[in-house]
């Protein structure tokens, strides 16, 4: 079985490259900061939110942005 390669050039395939990173990036930072706030939520104290926040590699500022975006 042979496979067709459709004709693209190469600027074309960057671009679709980078349209999903970029996508991905904006999926990660809503995702990030779901769990920061979630953290936020579940937390004894401040004390207790930093040290889960920084377990899992988040920070505060997640879920602010999160919350400035509205999710």
């Amino acid at each position: 079985m042979t496979w067709a390669r459709t004709a693209s050039s190469p600027e074309a395939e960057t671009g679709r490259f980078a349209e999903a990173r970029a996508i991905e990036k904006v999926q990660n930072e809503i995702q990030n900061g779901k769990a920061a706030r979630t953290v936020a939520c579940h937390s004894w104290d401040a004390q207790d939110c930093a040290e889960l926040l920084e377990m899992l590699g988040l920070t505060a500022h997640d879920g602010k942005s999160a919350e400035r975006a509205g999710v």
